[in-house]
């Protein structure tokens, strides 16, 4: 069998003789991000092909990359590896050894399954599905992958962050005793629109719009607030609440042009134990809004305040402060060193688990929002309600969806 047909953890050895070749799929800012960590993680690596839905942002992602000088000869994509379209994904998988996967999150379920199916590595951006049916399905993938030995390393970054795992490590060590209370902050700006052009078809002009369509994004809660919600699942060594209440709405994205989803959101989570972590979220224009991204912690010996801002980020531990003295780290950067590292070294990470809970955390905050109802952890788990598109087809018909109401709009 050649060497190339072989899993990369069998076929790449620690000495970095052999190249590991790279695939992007998604070819936005975040794909193309990605894509350069990537190829600064190892220095015996190749990204080989590319592929997204539309050609010119491919061809973008690929200009990009290529005045990078610390990674532009690490490229090698010619045209013949170059895919655009819906079955872009395994054309590229087909020819790697590691993928990036950073599309519009609706598609990860069928993107990660198809290259675990395929005996590749997977970076895996957050969050992971947009629906219950997406989650089971990548639940059910990353066992599957921990049977291979294939990595799967999630874009839930904050992980990797040198600050937050000194924190995380001292909380579950028990210095701040009990946690009580948590809460996770995230008040942003508005985003971009981009407007209906002539003779678009409605896959097109969603899919180019796709922050504001929940079959592609599950609503900014799940897309972006997703990294704080975990961060809190995480301080609760990763067991997860028996329920939530959530309300949300659309205080400034009223208009067509912003799709379905709510500009605000705020939960209410409670565990078993009684514990509570109240989430706000927002995305809002002005320019003397209020700005914070940020989760706080309150237990039975200590409180603090975890935020990127190594100014704001302090921990009270028995009444004494503590401040992070380590090396602050690139934690976008430092997920890419681990995956590589890991297929190097034969030693897979697979973060499977916690990057499908913290995504059903913030699935089970919309239900909630959307519906008016009280929403379990098992509902959501057990969800029927699939957000997928009829067919994947630039002609297929896909009306604006209603804005959900609560107390109307039905769960599934």
């Amino acid at each position: 069998m050649a060497a190339s047909a072989l899993p990369v953890h069998r076929a790449a050895h620690a000495a970095g003789s052999d190249i590991i070749r790279i695939g992007l799929i998604g070819c936005g800012g975040r794909g193309t991000g990605a894509a350069g960590q990537a190829l600064r993680a190892d220095p015996n690596v190749k990204l080989v092909a590319m592929g997204d839905a539309f050609a010119d942002r491919l061809d973008n992602s690929l200009k990009s990359l290529q005045t990078q000088k610390e990674v532009a000869d690490k490229i090698d994509v010619p045209k013949e590896h170059r895919f655009v379209g819906f079955d872009a994904f395994k054309k590229v998988i087909d020819r790697v050894d590691v993928v990036l996967l950073a599309t519009p999150p609706g598609f990860r379920p069928i993107h990660i399954k198809y290259a675990v199916d395929q005996n590749k590595h997977v970076f895996a951006e957050k969050p992971i599905a947009v629906d219950g049916p997406g989650v089971r399905s990548v639940l059910k993938t990353c066992a599957e992958a921990k049977k291979k030995k294939l990595s799967i390393v999630s874009g839930l970054c904050l992980r990797y962050y040198n600050c937050f795992q000194e924190t995380a490590k001292r909380i579950h060590d028990g210095q701040m005793g009990d946690l009580v209370t948590l809460q996770a902050c995230d008040y942003r700006g508005q985003i971009w629109v981009k407007p209906r052009q002539p003779n678009q078809t409605d896959m097109e002009y969603q899919m180019r719009n796709w922050y504001y369509y929940t079959w592609l994004s599950g609503d900014f809660n799940v897309e972006q607030h997703v990294h704080f919600l975990d961060v809190c699942a995480w301080m609760m060594q990763d067991v997860y609440p028996k329920r939530c209440v959530a309300m949300g709405g659309r205080a400034q994205r009223r208009g067509k042009e912003f799709g379905h989803i709510y500009d605000h959101f705020s939960t209410m989570y409670e565990w078993d134990n009684g514990t509570r972590l109240f989430s706000d979220t927002r995305q809002i224009r002005g320019r003397q809004n209020y700005r914070e991204m940020s989760a706080h912690v309150a237990g039975t010996k200590g409180r603090g305040v975890i935020s990127e801002s190594h100014r704001k980020h302090i921990m009270h531990f028995d009444g004494k402060e503590w401040r992070f003295s380590g090396k602050h780290n690139n934690f976008y950067q430092t997920e890419h060193d681990e995956l590589f590292r890991s297929i190097r070294e034969g030693k897979p990470i697979n973060n499977g688990e916690y990057m499908c809970k913290s995504t059903l955390l913030a699935i089970m905050a919309r239900m909630s929002a959307y519906t008016g109802r009280e929403i379990t952890w098992d509902m959501a788990m057990n969800s029927k309600e699939d957000l997928s598109p009829p067919r994947y087809d630039w002609q297929v018909k896909l009306p604006e969806p209603p804005v959900a109401v609560p107390g109307v709009t039905p769960f599934a």
